[in-house]
């Protein structure tokens, strides 16, 4: 299966499996559409969901203000989907998506160079988003 949801992950919406699968799984994907900084996760059951960054905590990241937002702010988007906020998951989306694609406002992670001097704080790169949703 992990052959397959690697050649076409456009067959796949939904996979279903235990915990321990789907950390695996879901970090192995993760690497398609840039790496842990960027991929959200929902954790949804019959009584309740969780939605978080798949990363998980960055004890190394923090108070330094250097943090990738994306994955936390995706997090949010799939949310907003959850609770029929289509259109505002949607632009959040697109906002995130227009700010890394410029690559002016992002952080040392998603550079090109990595270059931790050149690049945007975690407060920059998440101002760059909030501008990108416009009002």
């Amino acid at each position: 299966m992990c052959m397959q949801l690697m050649q076409k992950p456009q067959d796949y919406d939904v996979l279903v499996m235990p915990n321990l699968y789907g950390d695996i799984v879901s970090d192995l994907v993760a690497g398609m559409i840039g790496g842990l900084g960027v991929a959200p996760s929902g954790n949804i059951g019959p009584d309740g969901a969780v939605f978080e960054a798949i990363h998980g905590s960055a004890p190394s990241h923090a108070g330094k203000n250097e943090a990738n937002p994306t994955a936390m702010i995706l997090s949010g988007a799939l949310m907003l989907r959850h609770l029929g906020e289509q259109a505002a998951a949607e632009r959040v989306e697109n906002a995130t998506a227009a700010v890394i694609a410029e690559g002016k406002d992002v952080t040392y992670d998603l550079r090109a160079d990595r270059d931790p001097a050149k690049a945007a704080s975690t407060t920059r790169m998440t101002d760059a988003i909030i501008e990108a949703m416009g009002s």
